[in-house]
């Protein structure tokens, strides 16, 4: 089983308190980020629109989507194709909605076309900090879907940038991250602590599936509240 695969096997809450929930905690957190301050996780306007798919996980390819501007033109579709095809796999794509707030609301971006493709060049994940659509279309691909909300059209749009850093829903990514998602939300962490996740998250299960088990065994109340208090202190 590949380093991406076995990320499946917790879920995006397990991966943020190993990223950096709980930084007096070594033994199982990394302690990456401060844990409000540090934009590491998405807010509550990122939704999964296919809890049923579980989760996924991938290296991040951005790009940014914003209005027609006849004096730039430079970019377009292919070189968002292009970006994906050169990238690791899986890949995760952010994109990042550049639009006014009333043309970003009703803007249902990505659709079973750019779907379609983006799976091909090894796409498992797609997350957005606006609206997309063809839910009815992209279900069937498997490829989860994380957005603010679904809109049934669009008008005239074009790619303004490729793999730069952007900002989805309160999360901070670029190119050389990680993003795991789930229907929890979704989470990013450098590619160069995969490793470290992944033995830090293993450790994390144990030890929980033997808090658990604790708690299972009493109903003292005082004992309930020491077993959880261990948690955070």
């Amino acid at each position: 089983m590949d380093k991406i695969t076995r990320l499946h096997q917790f879920d995006t809450p397990s991966i943020t308190n190993v990223v950096a929930t709980y930084p007096k905690n070594p033994e199982f957190c990394l302690g990456l980020y401060h844990p409000w301050e540090g934009r590491w996780y998405a807010d509550e306007t990122l939704r999964c629109m296919f809890p049923e798919h579980g989760r996924r996980a991938g290296h991040v390819v951005t790009c940014v989507y914003g209005m027609p501007d006849p004096g730039f033109g430079r970019l377009g579709l292919a070189d968002v194709f292009d970006a994906i095809a050169a990238a690791p796999k899986p890949v995760v794509l952010a994109v990042k909605q550049n639009f006014p707030p009333h043309i970003k609301a009703k803007n249902g971006l990505v659709g079973g076309n750019m779907m379609t493709a983006f799976k091909s060049l090894g796409v498992v994940g797609l997350i957005s900090d606006g609206p997309s659509r063809d839910l009815d279309e992209i279900r069937p691909m498997e490829v989860q879907y994380m957005l603010t909300g679904v809109s049934a059209g669009h008008g005239p749009f074009e790619v303004q940038a490729v793999n730069v850093p952007v900002e989805i829903c309160g999360m901070d990514v670029a190119p050389g991250d990680i993003v795991h998602m789930d229907e929890n939300g979704a989470v990013k962490f450098p590619a160069e602590h995969l490793d470290a996740v992944l033995e830090r998250a293993a450790k994390l299960q144990e030890i929980e599936g033997k808090r658990q088990e604790r708690m299972r065994q009493t109903d003292d109340p005082a004992e309930l509240a020491r077993i959880i208090r261990d948690q955070y202190d």
